[in-house]
């Protein structure tokens, strides 16, 4: 018998129930064979291993160094196998049940809740539970499937898939911009009202600026109105009240109906020195869900590339 043969899906099975019993007899029982045969099948491996992968007993079948080797990449033969099976079932099933998904509040209001009417007509079977918060959260701790947020990606737990890098635009009203006068540089923003968010847990952003590839400077900025509400800002910056930094996504209609106009639109700005992402979030399970796999689909596709927040510049 060569070593194909002897490393079939079935010894391989046989190999790992044998292993993690260390009895012929009892995966025998379980498999509804003779012990006979499944000891025949572990030898076969062995002969054409070349290596003992039991010592055997009157009390115990002990796995062996090459037992204790081999029994990783026999798992991992049988995940994988466990792994196409599922999705080769789930080729004739579509989402169903409860997708839990987080995002940061304005991004959610107006990038997540317009597409879910079409999510869910695409996929009647599913349930869609959306909770917006600017916090970032545990999905292990929070039961959390799916999370959209904007930033410096986190640590290698979750896995992620990039949307886009944003821009942001320094912008004001056409009104606000005649009464107050026009900026020629950053530094023109100590005479100037505006408007920064706060986040509950990272303070007041700082604003930061640079022409093309030099270093980002910080510009400090005395703020006629914080909070923690990126929807009150960008009311007040269009009702005229004064500055507001805000990325691509969520000043780009304010920019193309023209109720916001950018400035200093020489400089790059920014909130932070890193680039910063908008990217879909999810735990590191081995196996993806179909409901969260149809859903990071169904978002890659509607927000395009670019994405359309940025294609409406």
């Amino acid at each position: 018998m060569n070593l194909s043969e002897a490393l079939s899906l079935r010894a391989v099975h046989y190999f790992i129930a044998v292993y993690e019993s260390q009895s012929f007899s009892e995966v025998a029982r379980r498999e509804g064979v003779s012990a006979s045969t499944v000891s025949r099948i572990v030898q076969q491996m062995e002969d054409a291993l070349g290596q003992q992968l039991f010592y055997r007993n009157t009390r115990a079948v002990v796995p062996s160094e090459a037992g204790h080797l081999l029994i990783d990449y026999a798992r991992r033969v049988r995940d994988e196998l466990a792994a196409a099976q599922r999705r080769l079932a789930e080729k004739n099933q579509q989402p169903a049940g409860l997708l839990r998904i987080n995002a940061p509040q304005f991004f959610g209001q107006h990038h997540l809740a317009r597409w879910l009417p079409a999510l869910t007509a695409r996929y009647p079977l599913l349930q869609v539970e959306l909770t917006l918060t600017d916090d970032f959260i545990d999905p292990h701790r929070e039961g959390c499937d799916l999370i959209f947020r904007i930033g410096a990606l986190p640590d290698s737990r979750l896995h992620a898939r990039i949307v886009a890098t944003q821009r942001y635009h320094l912008a004001a009203s056409p009104a606000y911009l005649r009464q107050c006068g026009a900026l020629r540089r950053p530094a023109d923003l100590v005479s100037h009202r505006c408007l920064v968010y706060r986040g509950s847990a990272s303070g007041a952003n700082k604003w930061y600026f640079r022409q093309g590839a030099t270093a980002w400077q910080h510009q400090p900025v005395s703020a006629v109105f914080t909070s923690n509400s990126a929807e009150s800002l960008l009311r007040a910056a269009v009702g005229g009240m004064g500055l507001v930094l805000f990325p691509d996504w969520l000043l780009g209609d304010s920019l193309h109906s023209g109720a916001l106009q950018s400035v200093l639109t020489a400089y790059q700005a920014a909130v932070a020195m890193t680039p910063q992402q908008v990217a879909m979030l999810w735990p590191a399970t081995r196996h993806l869900s179909l409901n969260v796999r149809a859903t990071i689909d169904y978002f890659t596709e509607v927000f395009a590339e670019p994405p359309y927040w940025q294609a409406t510049e």
